[in-house]
Parts: C-alpha cells; structure tokens; sequence
C-alpha cells in the first residue's frame, strides 16, 4: 500500500453555472466538479496559485489524491480533466473523479534498485544506468503499492532489466504490452572510449595491410 496519498484541498462552491465559475476565477480561485462515487456531484473551487504549482510539478492526471473539503468526507479522487484558457493556457476548471478502493487506475509508480553493492558490474566500475524510475501501471486503488522493486545482486557489465525481470504487486499490470528496459548496467566512460580508439586503431592497421 502506497505510504502516503498527498492531499488535495479544496472549498465548496456556491453556485453552479457560468456566472459562479466566473466569480471563483475573479477571486483567484479554480472551479471545478467532483463526480463518480454514487454520490451526487458536488461543486468545489481550489485556490489557482496550489493548482497551478501541482500542475507545473508534473504527473497530475495521474496521481492518486486525499481531497480534503470542509464539510466533506475525505474521498480518493484521480483529475479526468482540466480545463485550460486558449490563449494564456492557464487552468479554468477541474474534473475530479471519486473511487472506490477497488477502481482500477493507471499510476505511475517509483522504482527502487537494491542490492547494488552486491552488483559485480558495478564493483568493476559500471554505471547504473536507469531509463525508467518511475513505470506506469495499471492498479487497484485500495492496493496502491508504494514502489516495485529492482535487485541488482549479481549483475554484470552489459546486463539488462527489462519489466519482465519485475515482480509486480498483485493485481498490478503494466500499461504497454512489449517487455520495455528499466534499466542496464553500462561500461565505465573511460572504457567505452578507450575500446573505441582501439577498433579505431584496429581499423587502420587492416586498411594498411590491405594497402
């Protein structure tokens, strides 16, 4: 289970329709809708400076959020939609959707690599190179798990950690269907540049000998 779903607070909004959207917006806040659940939709409006930043912070349609409104039961809530001014492309309104804990939802989630001292292409010098900290999954929202895991024990110079190497949470699938990289263990800089001068050397012997 996921350690903490961040929060996300919000107001009530009195009023629906065109002309409260407007008058939130004077007062530097964001409307918004909060539907699914069962349960009616209820009317909200969040400050623009906190939508904004989170905006800006990345991965917002695809975060798990704690909404906190007062008044209000808290309520797991995923964005299915924002709003945005055509020309100064700033948030106009928000979609919040309610689940249940056994929704499915696609989130990404972060990767962590142990082991890495037991790694002996690292103890030559390689470089843990990771292509994917963060893979998207397609989970159970009572079952959010907090990271999958990568073990590095026994990985050479050259190895590669493709999905299919991960144990996955249970019930958690990927999102894509091909076996994509994670991560590898790549040679030292210095190494990589001294072997290409070497196939470069290597080269011109053979056009001298061929001459």
């Amino acid at each position: 289970m996921a350690g903490q779903i961040p929060d996300l607070h919000a107001e009530v909004r009195a009023g629906t329709g065109k002309g409260a959207a407007r008058a939130a917006r004077r007062n530097n806040m964001v409307p918004g809708v909060v539907y699914g659940g069962d349960a009616e939709p209820l009317a909200i409006q969040m400050p623009f400076n906190v939508l904004f930043k989170k905006l800006k912070e990345g991965r917002f349609l695809s975060t798990l959020f704690n909404l906190k409104v007062e008044g209000q039961e808290d309520v797991r809530v995923i964005c299915r939609g924002v709003q945005r001014d055509v020309v100064k492309d700033l948030p106009t309104h928000i979609d919040l959707l309610r689940l249940r804990r056994t929704s499915k939802i696609k989130l990404f989630i972060h990767v962590d690599f142990i082991n890495e001292e037991e790694a002996p292409g690292i103890k030559k010098g390689g470089v843990l190179t990771v292509v994917r900290p963060e893979v998207e999954l397609n989970v159970t929202a009572g079952e959010i798990p907090e990271s999958i895991t990568v073990d590095l024990a026994g990985m050479e110079i050259g190895d590669i950690v493709h999905i299919s190497d991960v144990t996955l949470p249970s019930g958690a699938k990927t999102t894509v269907d091909r076996d994509f990289v994670i991560a590898n263990i790549s040679a030292p800089s210095g190494l990589r540049s001294s072997d290409n001068e070497e196939e470069g050397e290597e080269g011109e012997v053979e056009a001298a000998a061929e001459e």
